[in-house]
């Protein structure tokens, strides 16, 4: 659970750092959605067309893990901390500029 001492390491804006998450390392543990002081993560089943464009072994993977994934629905609210990406066991989580 964040906390507001983790917000306090959240200097940028939020909206210049996004963060992406790679859909073919993502596990699904649920390590993100904990770390972020601004819920910008929520773990959910797989979207049909992100589990469409993995592998055949990426597919395997996921289902072997729930058929679950990482995604971003508030990426704009992101403080570009980088809590996220420390935090996923996988390295499945990488900050972008935003365009």
């Amino acid at each position: 659970m964040s906390t507001a001492d983790d917000r306090a390491h959240c200097d940028d804006a939020p909206g210049k750092l996004i963060p992406v998450v790679d859909i073919r390392r993502c596990e699904a543990k649920q390590d993100c959605v904990e770390v972020c002081p601004y819920d910008v993560f929520e773990v959910r089943r797989i979207d049909d067309a992100d589990f469409a464009r993995l592998s055949l072994l990426g597919k395997l993977r996921n289902i072997v893990h729930g058929r679950r994934l990482a995604y971003t629905p508030r990426a704009a609210d992101c403080h570009g901390c980088g809590l996220c990406v420390s935090a996923c066991p996988e390295k499945a989580i990488k900050l972008s500029r935003a365009r």
